[in-house]
């Protein structure tokens, strides 16, 4: 069974958090629900699913195997060379804690930046079913439903005010 993809294009936020409602009250899952959007709105502002993310995860991996690295950089290093001078210890803690915190933080940052390309879904090859007018300040409702519902949830944008509903 193959999904169809519907785009209605509104003027009026109001409209859209109208269609949204109906779509989910006629049993249309909010997580194929979504909301295109040139201008700036408050998360949950038209009903939709906030999707959950896991982004909190990566620079804390990030982090700990930045310091591991740095921990095993320094430490092998310096059981490698040994250089012995006057008793001290080889290892030695304070020159060892900079380039560990060097690297914890060097590990956190590529981290978090490849999280957000991870959590975006970037780079995305197809961009799927769009309309330039959206950046012009349309409002698009995406739909992805199965073909037997395409009629009921076209019928929903229809009658909620979509200015133009496009079906992939």
């Amino acid at each position: 069974m193959a999904n169809t993809q519907l785009l209605g294009l509104f003027e009026e936020p109001q409209k859209v958090a109208d269609a949204m409602g109906e779509l989910k009250s006629a049993g249309f899952p909010v997580e194929d629900l979504d909301i295109y959007s040139g201008s700036p709105f408050p998360e949950g502002a038209f009903g939709e699913h906030e999707a959950e993310h896991r982004l909190f995860m990566f620079p804390l991996v990030g982090a700990l195997i930045g310091f591991a690295i740095g921990l095993l950089w320094t430490a092998g290093t310096q059981i490698s060379y040994p250089l012995i001078t006057g008793g001290k210890p080889i290892l030695s803690i304070p020159p060892m804690t900079i380039i560990m915190y060097e690297n914890t933080m060097l590990g956190a940052i590529l981290f978090t930046v490849l999280g957000v390309l991870f959590e975006s879904r970037l780079p995305k090859r197809d961009l799927g079913l769009y309309d330039e007018r959206i950046t012009e300040g349309f409002i698009g409702l995406y739909v992805d439903c199965p073909e037997e519902r395409a009629s009921a949830a076209e019928s929903v944008l229809a009658s909620n005010g979509a200015e133009e509903i496009k079906k992939a």
